[in-house]
């Protein structure tokens, strides 16, 4: 970036990067207190995402408070002293917005898209249900039963359950292992006055990111989310540092974690430690993902389904945080196939490991990323995840030509030399699936 949040003076504003003719150009600007608001132009379509991004997730919560980040983030759906929820849901849904929110391990977002016309609305009921939610005690006995059926929806998703299981596989019982919704055990002994401490302690001005991409006007962004935030919120003037659960760098795992489950498939994820989020070799392992999985041409997809067919569903992906990553793989077949499908799954890591990949898997690695990286950024609600993401998480916000110029930069030797650094490893494997009395080794 061309400017720190804590270097900026509070009201000023920086452009991050220009775009031609106006088009694409991202601008951020500072509020008294700490906010940030940054924006990206659009002027060629009709429609605006508003997101507040919150500098809390999952992996800041002590065991005490699992899952509290998702459960308030349930809670301020339910009303504020303006609203009902009824009345939230409603004035969206009258001009055709939709409104929404995710949990993640390090961060939560809001956001609503709508029409250009419409951002108005959205920046005043997104920023009153962030900042004036009333967390009521009737509210979170209600929403705990919802949340319960949340999680086990997941556990009757044995595709979903999977990647819950590998993060306490790899993790452990620390925080970035735990499971975003929390347990059953957890959810029930959360009480209104501990979320509500949750909320005042996090929801502080230096901690959120107001995020926007569309045809709009910054300096009227600015002057609606000044006005939105106007007396509410109190905080320093510096980001709060993430808590990461007093365990930044949890301990890596390695081994097998079996799930007895009499479903019609198996499901299984093999993996190993990955990257941070701000190595710069994230763009050759990115390219090492397209190549292993990533597509119809790939290694996995070639091997397990085209040539075996063992598999319907089968890829590799990354999976990165502040200080620590995975790179892996899943696959879901028929129980009576998965030593045939891991069997493969271990050689692949193993040939990847020995001999890298070939200049042709290069090239095509390479145009995979680039085409995803464009094509995911065709519509608002993409632009102002990533201009979002970007200025809470990472260290700098790099244009859309810049990624691609990194992607383009990516050599061979790169990519060979982070396939076998990672693939060397003792991976960690979790299976769901029928298989009492059943070892895996790996």
């Amino acid at each position: 970036m061309t400017s720190s949040a804590t270097e900026q003076a509070p009201g000023s504003t920086v452009t991050l990067y220009p775009g031609h003719d106006g088009v694409g150009t991202v601008r951020r600007t500072v509020l008294p207190g700490g906010l940030r608001v940054v924006t990206e132009t659009m002027p060629t379509v009709r429609s605006v995402a508003f997101g507040i991004w919150a500098g809390i997730g999952s992996r800041d919560e002590d065991l005490a408070d699992a899952g509290a980040t998702h459960y308030l983030e349930h809670l301020l759906f339910k009303g504020t002293e303006r609203r009902s929820a009824l009345e939230i849901s409603a004035e969206m849904d009258a001009v055709g917005g939709d409104l929404n929110a995710f949990t993640a391990k390090e961060y939560t977002c809001y956001y609503a898209r709508v029409l250009d016309d419409d951002l108005p609305l959205a920046v005043d009921v997104v920023s009153d249900m962030v900042t004036g939610s009333l967390i009521t005690a009737e509210d979170v006995d209600a929403e705990r039963g919802v949340i319960l059926e949340e999680i086990s929806m997941r556990d009757d998703d044995p595709s979903d359950l999977i990647h819950d299981e590998f993060s306490i596989a790899m993790y452990g019982d620390a925080p970035l292992g735990r499971p975003i919704l929390g347990t059953v055990e957890t959810i029930n002994a959360l009480q209104r006055d501990g979320i509500a401490r949750y909320y005042h302690s996090h929801y502080t001005p230096p901690n959120l990111v107001v995020a926007v991409a569309g045809n709009i006007d910054h300096d009227k962004v600015v002057a609606l989310v000044a006005k939105a935030f106007e007396g509410k919120l109190s905080g320093g003037d510096k980001p709060a540092a993430p808590r990461l659960g007093g365990d930044p760098t949890p301990t890596l795992g390695g081994g097998t974690r079996l799930i007895v489950d009499d479903t019609e498939q198996a499901h299984i994820v093999l993996g190993v430690p990955g990257l941070a989020r701000n190595d710069d070799r994230r763009f050759a392992l990115g390219v090492l993902n397209a190549a292993f999985g990533g597509g119809m041409s790939s290694r996995l997809f070639q091997e397990i389904r085209e040539k075996r067919g063992l598999a319907y569903s089968v890829y590799s992906y990354t999976s990165q945080h502040a200080d620590t990553g995975s790179f892996g793989l899943y696959a879901g077949c028929q129980p009576a196939k998965i030593d045939d499908v891991l069997r493969i799954s271990l050689d692949e890591f193993a040939k990847a490991a020995k001999a890298g990949i070939t200049a042709e898997e290069l090239s095509r690695g390479k145009g995979q990323l680039r085409g995803s990286t464009v094509l995911g950024l065709e519509d608002t609600g993409s632009r102002m995840s990533r201009i979002g993401k970007s200025e809470l998480v990472y260290d700098s916000l790099l244009s859309v030509d810049e990624v691609l110029s990194r992607i383009d930069s990516v050599t061979l030797d790169e990519v060979n030399t982070i396939a076998r650094e990672l693939l060397e490893q003792r991976p960690t494997l979790t299976v769901i699936g029928p298989f009492e009395g059943r070892d895996f080794e790996v």
